[in-house]
């Protein structure tokens, strides 16, 4: 009998493969993505009835944030004007569907909020005291600045058009946009907080999801 045909000296079966992180693959309601942007669209269409109270007590006004604390976190929801409901909800929708899936519904989250809310408060820092902050940029900031980390040569398309690479969309529009003045009107402030808690969580994640064999 020859020796290979026996058990023992076999050579084994590779070792499978394992994923040590597991990102959401959930329903349509257990997408934070889909609440987050449904929410987004129901303060917006709220705000036709009065846009002026709706910025006044859910705005973020740095000379009021002592008084009215929670528009750290409401005036992420608050969008008064199409285009910038339509720009931030589509960008939240594509970044935050591979991200979501990705790192899965609590990592998420976090990041989402933890980006929003540092990039507010940034905008409290150094923004005007008596301006109105509003919009989910600074939590979509975060997003992809860990997704820049995670999946840098990801292929995205441009208006659906153009095709380009993740990093160079990150760092043509994302990052221009950032830099204090460079567009008026904009709240660089909130974007370059957001943007630098989703580059330090881009860089756990990356780690978090290496590929280990089973010895």
């Amino acid at each position: 009998m020859p020796l290979d045909d026996r058990d023992y000296m076999r050579t084994p079966p590779p070792a499978p493969r394992q994923r040590i992180w597991t990102g959401g693959t959930g329903g349509f309601w257990q997408n934070p993505v889909y609440i987050i942007i449904i929410l987004n669209l129901i303060v917006y269409i709220g705000s036709f009835i009065n846009s002026d109270k709706l910025l006044y007590y859910f705005g973020l006004i740095p000379s009021l944030f002592t008084q009215q604390p929670w528009t750290i976190l409401t005036n992420m929801f608050v969008h008064v004007d199409f285009w910038h409901i339509f720009g931030n909800m589509i960008t939240l929708f594509f970044f935050g569907q591979v991200v979501y899936r990705l790192v899965g519904v609590k990592w998420f989250l976090l990041l989402y909020f933890v980006s929003g809310i540092i990039g507010n408060g940034v905008y409290i820092w150094l923004g005007v005291p008596n301006s109105v902050a509003i919009g989910a940029s600074g939590a979509i900031y975060g997003l992809a600045g860990a997704l820049v980390v995670m999946m840098p040569n990801l292929k995205i398309a441009l208006w659906g058009v153009i095709p380009m690479r993740l990093w160079a969309f990150v760092l043509i529009f994302m990052v221009l946009w950032s830099i204090p003045y460079f567009i008026p009107g904009i709240g660089w402030q909130a974007h370059l907080g957001g943007l630098v808690v989703g580059l330090i969580a881009g860089f756990f994640f990356r780690r978090r999801m290496r590929i280990i064999y089973r010895t």
